[in-house]
């Protein structure tokens, strides 16, 4: 059984937030699934949940929608999206997620949520296709926590870079290769002051890059002269990505 990290109730969103809706379906998968361990599954277990799906292979295009009064060639309704306003949960600089403060431990839901996380010019969302609550990122959502160095071709694209290619795990196990698509840059920490690099994810999305890999990047890291600058930085799929002066 799942635990339950969120109670909150709201009217506006006829009683569940985004995250109860994410939480509730996680439990209601973990307990199909554990209705079918061990052999046989329980009557009314996840096996009847199954059987009262219909087959795929008997579905033609021209059938009715099981459950609805709508044929598929009739026209559909754009769902309505609901805003629930800004939800209680963080990301900490650190990575760890929260939620009413107290931190999500279980990494499968960490991961689900973050599969949902979106950010445009007012922050950071949890987004479905009906529901979009924003909530709170200290820095950025990922932390970039393994690098991977290969020569050749790139795995992503699969293009001839004829160099180095460098895909990085991120704490919620996504392998990102930096590239045209996912560039490396290189910014100064407001605490710290120190040069701190950031990986693109996706959309907007970033991951810091650790201590650790960065000192493996800085291993890789080659002179080359941009804009009639020298500096160190370092090659992904026939990109090149400054890291610092070379003069430093």
């Amino acid at each position: 059984m799942l635990p339950i990290y969120t109670r909150q109730r709201k009217a506006a969103v006829g009683g569940h937030t985004l995250v109860t809706v994410v939480v509730d379906t996680l439990r209601r998968l973990a307990r199909a699934a554990a209705d079918g361990e061990g052999g046989a599954a329980r009557p009314g277990g996840g096996a009847a949940f199954a059987e009262a799906l219909p087959a795929r292979r008997s579905l033609s295009l021209r059938d009715p929608i099981p459950g609805l009064a709508l044929t598929p060639s009739a026209p559909r309704r754009r769902p309505v999206q609901v805003l629930c306003g800004d939800l209680a949960i963080r990301i900490a600089r650190d990575g760890t997620w929260y939620y009413q403060g107290s931190p999500i431990r279980r990494k499968e839901l960490v991961c689900l949520f973050a599969s949902c996380l979106k950010r445009d010019a007012e922050g950071y969302w949890l987004e479905t296709p009906a529901e979009r609550g924003r909530i709170e990122v200290e820095d950025v959502p990922f932390l970039a926590v393994e690098l991977f160095w290969s020569k050749g071709p790139c795995p992503a694209c699969a293009c001839d870079s004829g160099g180095q290619v460098l895909t990085f795990r991120t704490n919620v196990d996504e392998m990102v290769t930096a590239g045209k698509d996912h560039p490396i840059r290189v910014a100064r920490d407001i605490i710290t002051c120190q040069p701190t690099p950031y990986l693109m994810v996706r959309d907007g999305l970033e991951a810091r890059i650790g201590r650790a890999v960065y000192y493996e990047l800085v291993a890789l890291a080659v002179p080359e002269v941009v804009h009639g600058e020298r500096v160190l930085g370092v090659w992904s799929a026939g990109e090149f990505f400054p890291l610092g002066s070379a003069e430093e």
